[in-house]
């Protein structure tokens, strides 16, 4: 089956706003190439998911009245792919003058939809996690920032503005700490178009204490890099569990939405429950 790429989506393209559902919009990418980048070939040292919410969601009633919703959508990163993200607000987009007889309708194509796309090629599927929010709870969504010690409260030097893992160190040879450190000044750059991407992270770990002043200069060379949100966070739970050997780590983000989706990707050495999806204030 042949692979698609990021400079075959929509990414940076015109593209028709189709208002009648279809669920062939949904453009499925691989996350094996940047992996196997990372020098992961095979199975990965991680488990989690790519928590995305959607604040775009709308649909007709069968007697054409819209209806409106936010949705969570959980994508374990066990699945081969990722859906990349215009393509996934193009078919949000195509529920908008499309009929369902329901909240629950709507709800399980959705999951249908993105949970074929994202187990393609996949020997054995599995499905995706799928939450409506109505209007009488959206009073109910929090807003609440990484819990953590700050890092940015350093003041440091800054000059390197491309992944630079050389950067972190560990106290290997002293007493191991427990800690849980946060940045709001993590940035990237979209793949294929280049355009901004900002977010927060939130380090957690058990092991040789990290030197903060290294960290928070390694997350700040994130900032002229060009990567999804799904394999920046990878990378840097890659380059802290090589070279600062954690017993255990997460490293969780928190994307500013786009186009009215935001991904938060979770990765976490050892199995645990995920996050709630409660959005930052930049979010």
């Amino acid at each position: 089956m042949a692979m698609n790429t990021p400079e075959q989506s929509q990414l940076g393209r015109p593209a028709p706003y189709v208002d009648r559902y279809d669920a062939s919009l949904l453009f499925p990418l691989s996350r094996q190439p940047k992996r196997a980048e990372m020098g992961l070939p095979g199975a990965v040292p991680f488990f989690g998911a790519d928590l995305w919410t959607a604040f775009e969601l709308s649909w007709l009633t069968p007697r054409g009245k819209p209806q409106v919703a936010i949705m969570h959508i959980t994508v374990p990163c066990e699945t081969p792919n990722i859906v990349e993200s215009k393509s996934f607000k193009l078919y949000l987009n195509s529920f908008s003058n499309t009929a369902f007889g329901s909240a629950q309708e709507v709800r399980e194509r959705i999951r249908a939809d993105v949970s074929e796309a994202v187990w393609r090629g996949a020997p054995a599927q599995s499905s995706v996690g799928v939450r409506l929010l109505g209007p009488e709870q959206f009073d109910q969504e929090p807003v609440q920032e990484l819990d953590g010690l700050s890092l940015d409260r350093l003041d440091i030097d800054c000059d390197r503005y491309t992944p630079a893992p050389d950067l972190l160190t560990a106290a290997l040879a002293e007493q191991p700490v427990d800690e849980v450190l946060t940045s709001n000044l993590l940035k990237s750059n979209c793949l294929v178009t280049g355009q901004p991407d900002w977010g927060s992270v939130q380090i957690r770990y058990s092991g040789p204490q990290i030197d903060q002043g290294s960290l928070l200069r390694y997350l700040v060379s994130y900032r002229n890099h060009n990567e999804f949100h799904e394999q920046c966070v990878e990378r840097i739970f890659m380059d802290l569990w090589r070279r600062c050997k954690p017993v255990k780590l997460v490293v969780y983000a928190r994307y500013t939405r786009r186009g009215g989706l935001d991904i938060n990707p979770f990765r976490t050495s050892h199995p645990m429950a995920l996050p709630a999806n409660a959005r930052t204030a930049r979010q």
